[in-house]
């Protein structure tokens, strides 16, 4: 299946987009770790056509990433416009 994400991972992505490593629930920094988490998924699919329930964790992912970030849009559009461009997601 895909690769797990280990500690060291976990908090390079927070502190680069949540601002702090312990900051796990900054609505950046989980929009960055799933985006990494689809990315994998993805690759893993291109490799498994037949994966059918790696597949349905990847639409689960997709379908949290879109609510948070439909929420940060409501919430603050600059942050919501800055990350999708940091991220390359919504082209």
């Amino acid at each position: 299946m895909a690769t797990y994400l280990t500690t060291e991972k976990i908090e390079e992505l927070f502190s680069k987009y949540g601002g702090d490593a312990k900051n796990t629930g900054s609505i950046e920094g989980q929009v960055a770790l799933f985006t990494f988490r689809i990315n994998s998924l993805s690759q893993h699919l291109r490799e498994n056509k037949k994966d059918h329930s790696c597949r349905r964790s990847l639409l689960s992912l997709v379908g949290k990433r879109k609510r948070l970030l439909k929420y940060l849009a409501s919430k603050d559009i600059q942050k919501y416009r800055d990350l999708i461009e940091q991220l390359g997601i919504r082209k």
